[in-house]
């Protein structure tokens, strides 16, 4: 047997323990340590009581199972003590989002190469950076195209991205002002046909451990996966049979949205509808996806609607 193909599952990190980080703890947990491998999670200091019990009761059930907790302030920590603490793990997988602000995912980034880490999944778990490419008006995608091209341009570290498309929930996000269940409007970003790829952060944390562990290993790839991909016509036909009621329909113009933020370029939400607006690289065919070839089923829109707001 060729030893490359296999999967090392010792010294795994886990980076963050929010909606996304939990979801890929509760899927890759069983199956790790099924495999004799074993997982550090990285939170920030205030989530841990004496720097190592979590006081979240949902993450102290992992510390009953062996998971090992470490806190750092990501925003605080030096780039030499950060490639110290990541020289530990063999596998690093960034759940951390953008909560740490800008630049703080091309320092991860570029820690872990330092540190020598082998395998690395990025915080790439939404867009096709590709396509989006540099200059979409929103900063943090310039910068996951950044991540990219770092991980790309060396050898000694081997990378995986999960292109995952947007969240299902944040399309029923208020602050996002996409759909409003509460106030029963929807906003289509750009024109009804624009079409929008989301997955649930639960099919994610399952597919992100199909992922790792799938032999032989991917090496240095990005794997697309989807929940639904849909228009925000058919998305706003969903919600009207949901809801068992007619929603208002609006459409959000790439012009607007982008004089809108000529005048407010700070905020963040604005950027993310401007951005969403221009339909390129926000989605792909269910049919090139992971899942889809596996046979492996998940939530689309309608059914993560009956699930969790049902």
């Amino acid at each position: 047997m060729n030893h490359n193909l296999n999967v090392d599952v010792s010294k795994i990190l886990v980076m963050g323990a929010g909606q996304l980080g939990l979801a890929v703890l509760n899927a890759l947990q069983p199956r790790v340590f099924a495999l004799g491998g074993d997982i550090t999670v990285l939170v920030s200091p205030s989530s841990l009581e004496n720097g190592a019990t979590p006081i979240d009761e949902s993450l102290r059930t992992f510390t009953a199972k062996g998971v090992k907790f470490k806190a750092l302030d990501l925003s605080n920590i030096s780039q030499e003590a950060l490639v110290v603490f990541f020289s530990e793990f063999n596998t690093i997988i960034n759940c951390t989002g953008f909560v740490a602000g800008l630049g703080t995912q091309t320092r991860i980034t570029q820690a872990a190469l330092e540190a020598g880490v082998a395998r690395y999944f990025p915080w790439q778990f939404g867009v096709d950076y590709d396509v989006v490419g540099k200059g979409s008006g929103q900063p943090v995608f310039d910068e996951q195209y950044e991540v990219r091209s770092i991980l790309r341009q060396q050898q000694s570290t081997e990378w995986v991205i999960v292109s995952t498309g947007m969240f299902t929930s944040f399309l029923f996000e208020p602050a996002f002002d996409v759909v409003n269940l509460e106030e029963g409007y929807i906003n289509a970003l750009g024109s009804w046909d624009n079409k929008v790829t989301v997955t649930a952060p639960e099919d994610i944390g399952k597919l992100t451990t199909e992922i790792l562990l799938e032999s032989p290993r991917i090496i240095n790839d990005v794997v697309f996966v989807a929940g639904d991909t849909i228009s925000y016509g058919d998305l706003a036909d969903v919600v009207d049979s949901f809801s068992n009621k007619p929603f208002t329909r609006n459409v959000l113009s790439l012009d607007n949205l982008q004089t809108e933020l000529t005048k407010n370029p700070d905020d963040q939400m604005l950027r993310y509808r401007a951005a969403f607006a221009l339909g390129d690289g926000m989605w792909w065919n269910i049919e090139k996806t992971y899942n889809f070839k596996k046979g492996i089923e998940t939530q689309d829109t309608e059914q993560w609607l009956n699930t969790h707001i049902g």
